[in-house]
């Protein structure tokens, strides 16, 4: 009994420190294969402390396109990741989401659930040009989002070898593509 507690304890614990993938789907968009994701997360305590102190968070959501070759590896098509960098500014109490596009991709947020809502959300981020595709070829596109431990400061990023509560990472979420 108390193994099974100790279990269902260490789940919960596992599971707080994860990030769901909700849904993911690729879609033509112009010339290019663009892809709409949503993913589930919460910051754990540590990383809005470390947050709420000056640390920016970077989340990298990684993509691969694969072509499935029977009897053969797998080619790899196109691999882009693209960078979210969540910081908090204290002088104006606001949460501020970087997504790298432009000079104008920088957002503030009142809260952190809004300022989460726009890491959580990827809409038509564009994926790959679709002449770069064969027609009727079977694709498989894997995406994962991430928290990049690499960029906290050195002392932090010790912390991340110890504790669990300082990684966040969702499985790889993958999606057929037969263009």
């Amino acid at each position: 009994m108390l193994l099974g507690l100790t279990t269902l304890a260490f789940a919960l614990q596992v599971a707080a420190e994860t990030i769901a993938v909700r849904s993911a789907v690729v879609r033509a968009q112009d010339d290019f294969y663009v892809i709409d994701a949503e993913f589930d997360f919460a910051l754990t305590a540590p990383l809005e402390e470390a947050l709420l102190r000056g640390t920016p968070l970077y989340f990298v959501l990684e993509t691969e396109v694969t072509r499935t070759r029977p009897y053969w590896f797998d080619e790899r098509v196109n691999s882009p990741q693209s960078v979210r960098r969540l910081t908090f500014a204290a002088l104006t109490n606001s949460y501020r989401v970087d997504t790298g596009r432009s000079v104008a991709g920088t957002n503030s947020y009142a809260t952190l659930d809004e300022a989460l809502r726009q890491i959580r959300l990827v809409r038509g981020r564009s994926l790959l040009d679709k002449r770069e595709l064969r027609s009727g070829e079977r694709y498989e596109v894997s995406l994962r989002l991430r928290l990049d431990t690499t960029q906290l400061p050195k002392p932090l990023q010790v912390n991340t070898l110890v504790s669990r509560e300082w990684s966040l990472a969702s499985d790889w979420y993958r999606v057929v593509l037969t263009p």
